[in-house]
């Protein structure tokens, strides 16, 4: 079975000209650009979208007469970008999210702060 796989990794990685290699840096480089890609085109959705929606709230009336500006002050028009906009911020947080808060090195720092606590401790009843 694990040779099937293969063959078959090795058939996709032909047909797609180079999307995919054995090499893991490049694939992991590659994943995250896809990620970041299609957030990209999440954000750009949701402007085109919640501006139709928005002057569509201008005109929503009669077309005919003229911008109608009380549309802009109802909750409705707005609804719509609000709860997307929590839906988008979470698909922000995550693509960028781990090192806005923690940092790039922040797990590294917090292994090695655990291992000096866990040497002391240990040499401390030696």
């Amino acid at each position: 079975m694990g040779r099937f796989r293969r063959e078959m990794y090795e058939d996709y990685a032909r047909q797609h000209l180079g999307e995919y290699t054995d090499d893991e840096n490049y694939n992991a480089a590659y994943r995250r650009v896809k990620r970041l890609k299609r957030f990209y085109s999440h954000l750009k959705i949701f402007l085109i979208v919640n501006i139709i929606i928005i002057v569509s709230s201008l005109t929503r009336d009669n077309f005919n007469e003229g911008m109608d500006f009380s549309g802009l002050t109802e909750w409705h028009t707005y609804s719509t970008a609000f709860f997307w906009g929590i839906g988008l911020l979470a698909h922000a947080l995550s693509v960028f999210g781990t090192d806005w808060f923690f940092g790039s090195d922040w797990e590294k720092r917090k292994i090695q702060k655990y291992m000096e606590k866990d040497a002391a401790n240990k040499n401390k009843w030696e």
